[in-house]
């Protein structure tokens, strides 16, 4: 558990888009996007979401902690397959309702759960009047049939 509380957001525009204070607006569900880049190369890897305990615990950590809505609960990424998210740097938007987190990703480098660096491994193509998948060309950077069936 964290003990960094966060303040409500600033009722004042201005204060909000241009002051020195991180009050992040969670929504209805007490969540905020969270936006995840390659701190070296740029490269999108991921969009997740936290709550207020998961923000808190990356900032004090430096470790990337982020909120499962499927399993409804505190997700230490990469806790499992040892590819833990190490923050370089956390930054807001204008109205503090997402953030942006640059990470150096440890282990086999991969982000998704699927053993590939990043989860945006497929296009999205129009053909023929029908939007189509189809891949990068990215293969998986570890067996995650393996790794994860060790966590059940």
């Amino acid at each position: 558990m964290s003990g960094l509380v966060f303040p409500a957001a600033a009722a004042d525009k201005h204060a909000l888009e241009e002051g020195t204070a991180f009050t992040p607006r969670f929504d209805a569900n007490g969540l905020v996007t969270a936006v995840v880049t390659d701190a070296a190369d740029g490269m999108l890897l991921m969009v997740a979401h936290m709550n207020a305990e998961a923000l808190a615990l990356t900032l004090e950590t430096g470790v990337a902690h982020y909120w499962s809505r499927s399993r409804k609960a505190l997700w230490k990424k990469g806790e499992i397959s040892g590819n833990l998210q190490q923050v370089v740097e956390v930054r807001t938007d204008c109205d503090q309702d997402a953030v942006w987190l640059r990470v150096k990703v440890a282990g086999h480098d991969a982000t998704c759960h699927t053993g590939r660096r990043s989860c945006f491994y497929r296009r999205v193509e129009i053909g023929g009047g029908e939007a189509r998948l189809a891949g990068d060309g990215s293969t998986p950077l570890f067996d995650a049939d393996a790794t994860y069936r060790k966590a059940d």
